[in-house]
């Protein structure tokens, strides 16, 4: 069994990566740290996580690979010493999936360590699969930029829309991690919707990055409004496209999408309208890709579970492949309905 240790295990990020594998058939956790509880039996801040029967500590120690969950800026200086010894590291932050410094700079300020963006894989196993398998630092995508980039890819790889498009985006509350803010608290947040980032949220150049790279011309123009949902898990987009030239029919349009993802076992095509509800606790990300018959405008829904596919579980399917693991290996289970 190989050993895993997680860094900073106190977030919704780390507990989750925690649970997933202490079911993992091929991988044991080792260790985890915690920045604000070392010293503390992990059982004391999360009840349940005692089965692990770990300590959170300083410094993981002895281990194969590494998961980082630490906040973005906090993760680079961390992770960098496992690099240099030649651990696996996979990155659930936003320290390395910007692979041009400026663009990070934009968004986030000066990058602690610009040399490493060229050589981090963006952590979507559905579009960089081989590239995963051969990389030793992996940056696990976004919850909100999974969805769309997921939602969308088939669309911009086979040149059926126009450089133009538009992600409307659901997210619950858990995606803002356990740092305690007025807008999440539960008088706040319950019987509310309310749109967040209008001026631009930092998964749009995630976004922007892995469409673009699919696409024959410069970068697409996307316009992405996230909004604060009152629920805990799930994330929901609505992405909405005009096609280039005649639209094809609803039956071509889903073939396409279940081509293009006939190899990635995590992505479903639903057969109706999927509900956040449908994912929770699982790694699938479900897809509903339609045309508006009055408009001719492509519709396509998708939804995921926040903590899972849009986190630690799409980590720990990347770490999967960078272990020459099955993809599915300690993933492979049902969503918690209802």
């Amino acid at each position: 069994m190989l050993r895993v240790g997680i860094i900073n295990v106190t977030g919704y990020m780390g507990a989750e990566a925690a649970r997933i594998l202490h079911g993992h058939p091929e991988l044991t956790l080792a260790s985890v740290t915690g920045r604000s509880a070392a010293g503390k039996p992990l059982a004391e801040v999360f009840p349940h996580l005692a089965p692990l029967g770990l300590t959170i500590e300083e410094d993981l120690g002895d281990v194969d690979a590494v998961v980082s969950a630490l906040p973005h800026a906090a993760s680079t200086e961390t992770v960098l010493p496992y690099i240099k010894r030649g651990l696996p590291v996979v990155d659930l932050s936003a320290d390395f999936r910007l692979r041009n410094a400026a663009d990070y700079e934009t968004w986030y300020g000066p990058h602690p360590a610009p040399q490493m963006l060229a050589k981090a894989i963006m952590g979507i196993p559905e579009l960089h699969k081989d590239e995963i398998a051969n990389a030793k630092l992996v940056a696990a995508a976004g919850c909100h930029s999974t969805t769309a980039i997921l939602a969308l890819a088939p669309l911009v790889r086979h040149g059926l829309i126009e450089p133009d498009v538009i992600a409307d985006s659901k997210t619950g509350i858990s995606g803002a991690g356990r740092t305690l803010g007025l807008s999440y608290h539960f008088s706040e947040a319950n019987e509310d919707v309310a749109a967040y980032a209008l001026g631009g949220h930092r998964q749009l150049p995630e976004i922007t990055q892995e469409l673009g790279a699919l696409w024959e011309a410069p970068p697409p123009r996307v316009t992405f409004v996230p909004h604060l949902i009152p629920m805990t898990r799930g994330i929901l987009v609505t992405c909405y496209a005009t096609p280039r030239g005649d639209a094809p029919t609803t039956d071509v349009l889903r073939k396409l999408f279940a081509d293009f993802y006939a190899d990635s076992p995590f992505v479903r095509v639903a057969e109706q309208p999927p509900a956040t509800k449908q994912t929770i606790g699982s790694n699938d990300c479900l897809l509903y890709p339609t045309i508006d018959a009055r408009t001719k405008r492509f519709v396509i829904v998708g939804v995921l579970d926040n903590l899972m596919k849009g986190g630690a579980g799409q980590g720990v399917q990347c770490l999967n492949l960078m272990l020459g693991l099955p993809e599915t290996a300690g993933l492979d289970r049902l969503a918690l309905y209802p």
